[in-house]
């Protein structure tokens, strides 16, 4: 097996330059022939319209094919021709097309040739004219006026290219003919002389493509010398270009300079390691913004309750509700504020078990229909109170790939926002729209608008657009923090859209196939 450069550039180059020359052969033996007979033809045709039309000229002119065909000797002695014979004559030279013309107006059928032999054009045009012909031919083209045809003439065993009929004036017949048979000769040459050389071509071919990939390997077998040196660490090694090294040459040792590469390499790592220490700093940055942050909204979130607990725990102490009745709304007021507290810690812990990745999703196949109809079921007394109207009237059961208990929070905490905001018509709608492989869940409530500049903002943990309302029911602003917690988990789509009559929050599911009815 050859592994060299050198031996593998010397047969590639010899076998292209064998396969080369085995296509030139193959093409003069198989296709030269036919392209010499297409040439002839497109000669003929071309003739045949070059005499015709000197022909109608002539007439035109008052000039008969005699006196066209006429060689006269002027003053000086010089022979002139006609402008027919001389045309005829030169297109006879430049093709070895032998011509023969019959003037059939005359009375003894005057014939007109440039060949030797006239007597034998004339005996097949004549034999062609009136069918008498047992020739073997092979018509190639043919109009109303003339025919091209290949002919082989058995007496003496040759094949013809040959053109015959009238030219436009009906009256004046014509014969042209070329030998094919030298035709063929000329391939069988023509290869012998391809043959002799090509080995030639082989033999001086090889030599030189040895010589040329001596020069091209050389610099090579230089370059993997110093590539080892370079491997080892030996920086004292360097590429150093030759005299008569080719460009690409050059390129390939300069390239091998491991010492700049390698300090190049070195360079960049630092630089690498630099940035990712400024992104952990700046991380760390951030995190610690972000902490003092939730700090701060925690710690106004929470002084509210306290101070109102504190202050009606206070009263009670110091006996300010001696009735009963005052006595249960303080009270009241104490518990209420401690369950906002209770229900805010308990969103925290979980907004930051899922922030954190502690509380990954527990992916399930499960109907989705029945799981928002049972939500909207758990809300119905709230929903009478409010006289809310809620339009869900879902029944095909719609399967899907998630964590149940996390989407019910999500559902859950899109339906009591909407609740929680609803005004107008007081109309909550929820639809569910499968599309491909997923399913799109909106809740719509009738309502103000969201502004713009706020939307972006909505997602963010203690954000509050009317804080007012929020307090009044008890919300956190963490609510929909959740939310996106959770749909980023399970690494799908959520958004909110505002329109003339209200707000719609949506989310989307990957859809699972439909429960088997054994399962049902």
């Amino acid at each position: 097996m050859m592994k060299s450069i050198r031996s593998r550039l010397t047969v590639t180059f010899i076998g292209l330059i064998a396969v080369i020359l085995a296509v030139i052969w193959g093409v003069n033996k198989w296709y030269l022939e036919d392209f010499y007979v297409t040439k002839k033809v497109q000669a003929l045709n071309s003739a045949y319209e070059a005499i015709d039309s000197r022909i109608e000229e002539n007439k035109e002119n008052g000039i008969s094919i005699e006196d066209a065909m006429r060689r006269e000797r002027d003053a000086d002695g010089n022979i002139t021709e006609g402008n027919l014979q001389r045309l005829i004559r030169n297109f006879s030279d430049s093709a070895n097309v032998s011509v023969l013309i019959i003037d059939n107006s005359t009375e003894d059928a005057t014939v007109y040739s440039t060949s030797r032999d006239t007597k034998f054009l004339k005996d097949r045009i004549d034999r062609y004219i009136f069918g008498w012909t047992k020739a073997k031919y092979t018509i190639l083209e043919e109009n109303d006026q003339y025919k091209i045809q290949k002919t082989y003439d058995p007496q003496r065993e040759s094949m013809y290219l040959e053109s015959w009929g009238f030219f436009s004036d009906n009256s004046t017949a014509f014969i042209m003919s070329a030998p094919l048979s030298s035709i063929g000769e000329s391939v069988r040459l023509a290869n012998q002389f391809l043959l002799y050389v090509g080995m030639i071509a082989v033999l001086i071919g090889a030599l030189v493509i040895y010589l040329v990939a001596k020069q091209i390997t050389m610099p090579i077998y230089k370059l993997s010398n110093l590539s080892e040196r370079m491997s080892d660490l030996d920086f004292n090694a360097k590429y150093e270009s030759g005299k008569h090294d080719m460009e690409e040459i050059q390129v390939l040792g300069n390239s091998m300079n491991t010492l700049s590469e390698r300090l190049e390499e070195t360079i960049s790592e630092l630089k690498s390691a630099n940035n990712q220490l400024t992104k952990d700093i700046e991380e760390k940055t951030k995190i610690d913004e972000m902490r003092k942050d939730f700090i701060a909204n925690v710690s106004h979130e929470l002084k509210t309750p306290i101070a109102l607990i504190q202050g009606y725990a206070e009263g009670l102490q110091e006996g300010m509700g001696e009735e009963k009745e005052s006595r249960d709304y303080y009270c009241d007021v104490i518990v209420d504020e401690a369950n906002k507290m209770n229900k805010m810690v308990k969103q925290l812990l979980t907004l930051s078990s899922l922030e954190s990745g502690n509380d990954k999703p527990v992916m399930d196949r499960f109907n989705l229909t029945e799981l928002v109809r049972g939500v909207v079921n758990a809300s119905k007394i709230l929903l009478e109170q409010n006289e809310i109207q809620v339009d869900f009237d879902a029944q095909t059961p719609v399967y899907v790939w998630a964590d149940e208990f996390k989407i019910e929070q999500v559902v859950t905490n899109y339906l009591s926002n909407a609740i929680h905001h609803i005004d107008g018509e007081k109309k909550i709608i929820i639809k569910m729209l499968p599309e491909n492989n997923i399913v799109r869940v909106s809740v719509f409530n009738t309502g103000t608008p969201i502004p713009e500049d706020a939307i972006p903002n909505l997602w963010t943990k203690f954000y509050k657009v009317d804080k007012a309302r929020t307090r009044a029911y008890g919300g956190t602003g963490i609510g929909l923090s959740i939310v996106k917690a959770i749909m980023d988990a399970h690494n799908q789509q959520y958004g909110v859209k505002n329109w003339e009559s209200g707000v719609e929050f949506w989310f989307t599911l990957a859809l699972a196939p439909e429960k088997p009815e054994e399962e049902e």
